[in-house]
This record gives structure tokens, C-alpha cells and sequence, in this order.
């Protein structure tokens, strides 16, 4: 080898990346879950824009053509799969998303007990301005807004999501797996509510809440939705 290309050869480095998905986990039958997916587009046609989403299906049993059908089915909704969980590596080709593996949640196998390290507490977010269409706030901890949050906007809170004016588009606490989180609003008028990836979608809130304050939460696997008193 030429003494001078390499001693100018640079090293070839890789290095790692960690990104936050939405993981969507189809249940059975397929077909019902799409509809699902297309009542939540046909009230929000942006839910998924820009947003990378992973497949998981752990809790199903599809033969790599129903795998295919999926994808191309999820494809026609302009929802892009970056990768694929809880199958074995045998039943995707090529050109299907890759397989991923090491997704949380997950247990880690200790050989001896540690003393948990306290997690600091999230910080919660104060708007004192109204949350426009076309915005997405995002936040560890509890999100409260002063003013409005408008349609197309979109809030996302690990924890509890408070809005002092009419809140008319998307609204999802608990994002981080908090079952206790709440949505407090003094007019509801939301396009998706979800707490803990349950949700509701417009069409489902009950007509008489209508541009009433409501709070709703979590009984089990249910979203409630009742007028603040």
C-alpha cells in the first residue's frame, strides 16, 4: 500500500443513535384496527406526519404475507414503518422495515441488587400564550397552557395536562405510562383526547360536554369524561 494514502486514510467511525417511536400494536381482526386508525386520520390527517412509528407484533401470530399486507395497508394511510418487533427475523424479506429488537419496556438482569438511583422529578411546562395550529408541545412532566390550545395543535405530557381556555385539538397525557395523569380544560372542544395511549376521538365525546369545562382520566381501560363542577 501507497506509505502516503495510508498514512491520509481516515478511519471509517459508526456511531450510535437512540430515537423515541410510536409504537402501534395491532390487535385482532386487523381490518377493525384500521378502522380505528382511519376514524383518528379522518378527524386528524396529520397525526402521524413526520412522526417515526415502529410496528409491534408481539402479541400476534401473522404468517409473513399477512405481515406484508400490514405494512401496505398502513403504507395507503401515509403512515411509514421505520421497523418491525416481536416476530422472528424468518418472517420478513428484505424489502420489508428491518427488525428491532431491545425496545423498551424491558427488564434488566442484575447479578446483584443495586440501590435505585433517584429519578429526578420532570419538569413541569407553563404556556402563558395560546398553543397554535400546527404546534407540537411536548413535555416530561405536567403541561398547562393559560390560554388555548387550537385545532391542529397538539399537546404531549408524561404527565397531566392543564388548559385555562377552550382546548380544541390534540391532547395526550400520561404519555410516559402515567395511568394517573388527568386533562383539565374550560372548554372542551378537543379533536383526541388520550391518557396512558387510550383515547377518544371527537366523535366519541359526549355531545352534551360540548364546550363545557371537563376533566377526563382513566378508570381501568376506559377514558372518563365528566363536566367540572
Amino acid at each position: 500500500m501507497d506509505p502516503i494514502a495510508k498514512a491520509t486514510r481516515q478511519s471509517f467511525r459508526m456511531r450510535g443513535r437512540s430515537f423515541v417511536t410510536l409504537a402501534l400494536c395491532p390487535v385482532v381482526p386487523i381490518a377493525g384496527w384500521l378502522e380505528e386508525i382511519d376514524v383518528t386520520l379522518a378527524r386528524s390527517p396529520d397525526f402521524f406526519a413526520g412522526k417515526p412509528v415502529t410496528l409491534d407484533l408481539s402479541p400476534l401470530d401473522l404468517s409473513q404475507s399477512a405481515i406484508a399486507h400490514l405494512i401496505k395497508s398502513l403504507e395507503q394511510r401515509n403512515i411509514r414503518i421505520l421497523g418491525i418487533e416481536g416476530v422472528d427475523a424468518a418472517q420478513l424479506t428484505t424489502s420489508m422495515p428491518p427488525l428491532l429488537t431491545g425496545g423498551r419496556p424491558c427488564l434488566l438482569a442484575q447479578n446483584e441488587p443495586k440501590k435505585p438511583e433517584p429519578k429526578p422529578k420532570p419538569i413541569s411546562l407553563l404556556l402563558d400564550s395560546p398553543v397554535r395550529s400546527g404546534q407540537s408541545i411536548v413535555s416530561e412532566g405536567d403541561v398547562t397552557v393559560l390560554g388555548s390550545v387550537a385545532s391542529g395543535a397538539e399537546i404531549v405530557a408524561g404527565g397531566s395536562i392543564h388548559v385555562y381556555g377552550a382546548l380544541r385539538g390534540r391532547a395526550m397525557a400520561g404519555s410516559s405510562g402515567n395511568a394517573t395523569a388527568r386533562i383539565f380544560c374550560q372548554k372542551i372542544e378537543a379533536e383526541l383526547l388520550a391518557i396512558n395511549g387510550y383515547y377518544q376521538t371527537a366523535e366519541e365525546i359526549d355531545v352534551a360536554l360540548r364546550h363545557r369545562p371537563a376533566q377526563a382520566w382513566l378508570e381501568g381501560t376506559t377514558m372518563k369524561i365528566t363536566p367540572l363542577s
